[in-house]
């Protein structure tokens, strides 16, 4: 999938101040039903559940049965009217990071223009897979199409097989990665990571030193995003000196980095998985007197990424505008419930935040 070059999401919170508080938190009738049948049909997606799978799990790096967004319309026409009784529930990874609340209000907005209800549950922190897999449960009472984020690709696997075998659409949103899932709506993790790898090696040249700074263990995101940026920087002539987890953590984050730093005291750029972490990072490069010196590359596009951005404090993040892809999993939704047969991978686009365009318009479906 090639790397959009459009420009950057809506903002929703604004201080570095309050991310980081919230960072430190997480430690990153019927209606609106369809028959398990004909969401898979719809979908594209394999037999059983999406959370049964033969062979290899379900990859959204370039799916085979896949579509970018803004062709939807053109391949599809217009979203459908929706039936009376169409309820949507969401479950996010967790409100207290910029990121899921962007998304949820991608969500919300979306809805509300189709005069659906849509319901917003997440976990108490961003590592809390039970309390999250209880919110889904607790969701299935309503029989309403769910759009899940889940923490890991598991963890909402039991909540997942009981809507769709009762009969309900289910729809994966960006991250985790459900092993079947049927239907899913996100940007393209690795290139997530391969867009900042490249920016570092034109930026830093050959031979530089460089690190990586990891999401939650085992979590499909966190993966992607360290095996497209590791291997692309090496194949560029950079030096991986270390890529160690930091569980989406700022302070874990802000602490690996002093490590690194005081371990590889010529090191060039580190790359942090997700904005909070790097916002971690960026601490450690400011404490160790060496900002400017060192680039640190985030991920998400949150407000906060985008206000450190400006002070030169972060210099780049990869946007993959969680307001926007909100809005598409919605629109999703809806097409599908409506009968159309829509791919099996919705793509949404990211593009590289520096300097040069941090204060351009973002896109949205509005």
């Amino acid at each position: 999938m090639n790397q959009s070059t459009t420009t950057p999401a809506p903002k929703v919170v604004g201080a570095l101040s309050i991310l980081a508080m919230a960072f430190a938190l997480a430690g990153c009738g019927t209606g609106g039903s369809t028959t398990a049948g004909s969401s898979a049909a719809a979908g594209g997606g394999a037999e059983g559940t999406s959370c049964s799978v033969e062979g290899e799990p379900f990859s959204t790096d370039d799916a085979e049965d896949s579509v970018e967004y803004s062709e939807l319309e053109a391949s599809l026409g217009p979203v459908p009217e929706p039936e009376e009784g169409t309820e949507i529930g969401s479950i996010m990874k967790f409100l207290g990071n910029q990121y899921w609340l962007a998304l949820s209000e991608g969500q919300t907005a979306a809805a509300e223009k189709y005069g659906v209800p849509v319901s917003v549950q997440a976990a108490a922190t961003e590592s809390d897979q039970v309390g999250q897999l209880n919110a889904a449960e607790t969701m299935l009472q309503n029989e309403a199409t769910m759009l899940v984020s889940p923490q890991t690709d598991t963890n909402l696997c039991p909540a997942v097989e009981k809507a769709e075998q009762a009969g309900l659409l289910v729809i994966n949103v960006n991250d985790a990665v459900l092993p079947g899932a049927k239907q899913w709506v996100g940007p393209n993790q690795i290139q997530n990571g391969i867009s900042a790898a490249e920016f570092v090696i034109e930026s830093a040249g050959e031979g530089a030193q460089v690190a990586v700074i990891e999401g939650q263990a085992g979590v499909y995101a966190a993966k992607q995003r360290t095996e497209g940026f590791t291997t692309t920087a090496e194949e560029g002539g950079l030096e991986v000196v270390a890529s160690v987890p930091a569980d989406w953590d700022i302070a874990k984050a802000r602490d690996a980095a002093t490590t690194i730093i005081g371990q590889y005291p010529e090191i060039k750029a580190i790359y942090a998985n997700n904005d909070g972490m790097a916002l971690g990072v960026a601490e450690a490069v400011n404490s160790a007197g060496k900002k400017g010196e060192i680039m640190v590359i985030g991920t998400d596009g949150v407000e906060a990424a985008y206000d450190a951005i400006r002070a030169g404090d972060l210099t780049a993040t990869v946007d993959s505008y969680p307001y926007l892809t909100g809005q598409v999993s919605v629109n999703v939704a809806l097409r599908l419930l409506g009968g159309q047969d829509v791919p099996r991978a919705v793509y949404t686009p990211q593009a590289l935040i520096t300097a040069e365009n941090v204060d351009d318009a973002p896109p949205t479906l509005d």
